[in-house]
């Protein structure tokens, strides 16, 4: 009998997406990549209110939704929701996939995806050696903060201190959007490039996400912050709207459209904010490391994957 090797996935979300798109560029999972990913984004639009469920009860739909009996076919759970009357969630729990005799990965050998809502942290305290999460989880716990700024996700492992955790980001899988800077035309001088030079020399407030304080440290480095204070978003306001008010931000942003709406002018896109396979090193086996290059294996050459 071949071996299982656990692997931890967000539970929902584009990184879970990304997952999947990975998993079935890879392996003949199409389907079950098409099952996971339409459910996942039904039940969503179902907590948004933005559709109306034809089965009222969630748990009546959890079940139609969840083969128990069948580890191959995908599972699901539910988690309170952060929205208004913390509703209930249907996220994904768990799938097992055979690839035994895939590019050498050892025949019986298979995968079983475990939803987590932090699968870094899970890594962190070794309850699995393979898991994908965001790189951004990266930067805001165990990145050393420098006076250089970091500016690709290749450089991340080096930022990372030995001694605060064996995780190691292994590659990342391309769903890119960025960290940008931005701010209002009074904000920036004539003929001045809204870049990581113009905060050089600017003195004032730079509107974030408090969550993402540690990691706009490391991305700018902590010389470019001098005379730079972080204002966050008071609660119900938009973002863009924050950043408008305060003359200058950073936000992730995919097309942008949302932020020109405010009036802001889009500048440098300061880091990709990607998925990322991930690593515990001391975890890694012989069968780990072989179902590690099959998941790796096909990413675009670009300067934001991390050569293994």
């Amino acid at each position: 009998m071949g071996e299982t090797i656990p692997i931890a996935i967000p539970r929902k979300g584009r990184p879970l997406e990304s997952v999947f798109d990975r998993l079935a560029g890879r392996l003949d999972v199409s389907a079950l990549a098409d099952d996971v990913t339409s459910t996942l984004r039904h039940e969503k639009a179902l907590t948004k209110g933005t559709v109306s469920p034809d089965e009222e009860d969630v748990y009546h739909r959890l079940a139609a939704y969840s083969a128990v009996d069948d580890p191959t076919e995908p599972e699901y759970t539910l988690v309170r929701d952060a929205r208004a009357g913390k509703p209930r969630r249907i996220v994904f729990d768990s799938v097992t996939i055979p690839i035994g005799g895939v590019d050498g990965v050892p025949d019986g050998t298979e995968i079983q995806l475990i939803g987590r809502e932090e699968p870094f942290r899970a890594l962190r305290t070794h309850e699995f050696a393979l898991g994908f999460d965001s790189a951004d989880l990266v930067l805001e716990e165990v990145v050393e903060l420098r006076p250089e700024p970091l500016d690709r996700i290749a450089d991340v492992n080096a930022r990372i201190n030995p001694a605060d955790t064996d995780v190691r980001v292994v590659t990342g899988l391309g769903d890119t959007v960025y960290h940008t800077l931005m701010a209002t035309p009074e904000t920036v001088p004539a003929s001045t490039s809204l870049d990581r030079s113009f905060l050089e020399s600017y003195e004032g407030p730079l509107c974030i996400e408090p969550r993402y304080e540690r990691l706009v440290q490391a991305v700018l480095g902590t010389r470019t912050l001098d005379g730079v204070s972080f204002e966050y978003p008071p609660e119900g306001t938009e973002e863009e709207a924050a950043i408008a008010d305060a003359g200058a931000g950073v936000y992730l942003t995919m097309t942008g459209s949302t932020a020109r709406e405010h009036g802001l002018i889009l500048g440098e896109q300061l880091f990709p904010s990607e998925t990322v396979l991930l690593e515990s090193t001391p975890e890694v086996t012989e069968s780990i490391a072989a179902v590690r290059s099959l998941l790796a294996n096909g990413t675009e050459e670009t300067e934001l994957a991390v050569e293994l």
